[in-house]
């Protein structure tokens, strides 16, 4: 039998906008709860103008990081606006807000305001730099974090400007882990009986993303810094991109065993005769030590092979590799196809969405099944979000005819 999912009876109040904190709600709509985003009126989320634009009015940005969730638009600038955000938290077990520090503070939605009120919510704030530190006052996106953080630094073609990432790596890395803290917090609160407030910086969850560049650094007395590599690694031969015929791929014979199959396998098909019993190349110091040797065989062995003849010839001997696939190839591919991580939606009116999925499975949850709520109008559930907290029939009416509640 099918368990309910597992934030099933959750309350969350999404008060967020663009992508880390809106990503948030999102996963935890995917995992039960209720999620209510609250957006101000007028134009809303500002992700509601971000590409890819349907129709000149609907964007397909917000309509991935919303599903799941009802829509609420509140006029905070009226006292009564105030007062029914303020009713909306005493009823929730979540706050999300990823607003500038400080800023929540002047509309009574600060976490010290709302605590007081309900001691139970866990407030999850996600900022540039956080809540504390000499920089905490100042605006910045993910970007700007990519670039503090080291990781854009590394990257890119040596004695080049590092290129954009092109993903929005700090705001869905920290996303992910704010959800992974909302969720401790809720654990937490079994036994404790309060919530908390959680202090989310995009800057601190990039640096804690390095593996090896600070403690390359530290361990080495200061001496070693990563440097940008352009398409592999030195430290980790052989570990990278390789250009074939008709496009390009990653290949990974950077373990020892992997890399004898590897070799053994360059050499029976066309390779140099000896290459796979150089036993210079059996250890990983041996190799890296080589490298410029070792590339100067693969690349113009890969480069005189289509991708698919490169891919056949090295899942013959388990050797971990793969296309660098366009986004059409992704969409299409039938692993992604067989783990349901493209959902299809029906939007009354646009239509059937195809949008990517979250990578959520549990063995009793029904977690994969596509999420039936598009994302909201701006508005949309005024008026049942407001009856669930006591408002009248009468009430609403005049709510939403003040603009106190806002509807497009």
């Amino acid at each position: 039998m099918t368990q309910a999912l597992p934030l099933s009876g959750i309350r969350v109040i999404d008060y967020s906008h663009f992508l880390a904190g809106p990503y948030v709600g999102r996963c935890l709509a995917a995992l039960g709860a209720e999620v209510i985003k609250v957006e101000r009126p007028g134009s809303g989320d500002a992700g509601r103008q971000h590409a890819h634009i349907i129709d000149d009015q609907q964007s397909g940005y917000f309509l991935q990081l919303n599903m799941g969730k009802q829509g609420v638009s509140v006029n905070m600038k009226d006292p009564r606006g105030k007062a029914f955000m303020q009713k909306l938290c005493d009823s929730a077990d979540v706050f999300i807000e990823n607003y500038r520090p400080g800023a929540l503070d002047k509309l009574g939605l600060g976490y010290a305001e709302l605590s007081a009120r309900n001691p139970k919510l866990v407030y999850c704030s996600i900022s540039a730099y956080g809540h504390t530190g000499p920089d905490s006052h100042r605006a910045g996106f993910g970007l700007i974090a990519e670039a503090k953080s080291g990781i854009m630094q590394m990257v890119g073609t040596p004695g080049e400007a590092p290129p954009l990432l092109r993903i929005s790596l700090g705001d869905m890395y920290t996303g992910i882990h704010a959800v992974a803290a909302i969720n401790a917090a809720l654990l937490g609160r079994v036994t404790s009986g309060k919530g908390q407030h959680i202090d989310m910086a995009l800057y601190d969850t990039l640096v804690s993303m390095h593996e090896y560049a600070v403690q390359c650094y530290t361990l080495s007395g200061g001496t070693v810094l990563p440097q940008q590599t352009g398409h592999d690694m030195p430290t980790s031969t052989l570990y990278g991109v390789f250009r074939a015929q008709d496009g390009d791929l990653v290949l990974a014979a950077q373990v020892d065993d992997a890399w004898k199959r590897f070799a053994a396998q360059v050499e029976q098909h066309g390779g140099p005769a000896g290459f796979a019993a150089d036993t210079r190349y059996h250890d990983a110091a041996g190799r890296n030590a080589a490298r410029e040797a070792i590339l100067a065989v693969v690349r113009p062995w890969v480069a005189a092979r289509t991708v698919a003849e490169v891919l056949a010839l090295l899942d013959a001997v388990d050797v971990p590799c793969a296309k660098v696939q366009r986004i059409d190839e992704v969409l299409n591919d039938p692993q992604i196809r067989a783990r349901g991580m493209v959902l299809e939606q029906q939007h009354p009116r646009y239509g059937t969405l195809r949008l990517p999925n979250l990578p959520f499975r549990f063995s009793d949850c029904d977690t994969g099944a596509p999420m039936q709520r598009v994302a909201p109008d701006l508005g949309e559930h005024n008026a049942a979000v407001a009856a669930t907290l006591g408002y009248s029939a009468a009430d609403i009416a005049t709510l939403q005819a003040d603009g106190v509640l806002f509807s497009k």
